[in-house]
């Protein structure tokens, strides 16, 4: 496994109606949910642009204390960059093809070994079986950039719609 890479993302899985509903069945606290929209919504802009708190808080509908204090964690961490003044805001600190979904959020989150694995707890016949999906989860986002996801997201959502009603 790659340097900077590593097992640990996977929060715990919830087999709840909200995953048949298109919600994820990942548990990731709010604080993770919107420290990955915020780089989300800066990998959505144009590169070399700050764009204010204000306007990532409106359109990711994040409380904007909480945004601040989120992106001054994820400032401090090396993945976004402030600029002060009439014209500073919030910038990615990297490009956004180079900064993945799994670093951000194990930051934000930390290792799931960390903090849900508890020491001398027994084997069960389902250990193998959730590193595994653990595994597997962990290296879905760990190649998933945030510049990819901003090109699947335009793409689903600039796709023309013909209405053929006259």
């Amino acid at each position: 496994m790659p340097e900077g890479r590593g097992r640990g993302i996977l929060v715990g899985l919830a087999f709840r109606g909200d995953a048949v509903r298109g919600e994820s069945a990942l548990n990731i606290s709010v604080k993770g949910e919107y420290a990955l929209r915020a780089v989300f919504d800066l990998a959505s802009q144009p590169a070399g642009n700050p764009i204010k708190i204000a306007e990532i808080a409106r359109r990711q509908s994040i409380p904007q204390k909480f945004l601040e204090l989120i992106l001054a964690s994820l400032k401090q961490a090396g993945f976004v960059e402030s600029r002060r003044g009439a014209d500073g805001g919030y910038l990615l600190a990297r490009p956004a093809d180079a900064l993945t979904v799994g670093e951000v959020l194990r930051f934000i989150e930390g290792r799931a070994d960390e903090r849900t694995r508890k020491k001398g707890q027994a084997d069960n016949p389902f250990s193998n079986l959730w590193e595994q999906v653990d595994g597997a989860v962990s290296d879905i986002l760990d190649s998933t950039t945030f510049a990819h996801l901003a090109r699947l997201w335009e793409e689903q959502h600039s796709q023309f719609v013909p209405n053929w009603e006259i």
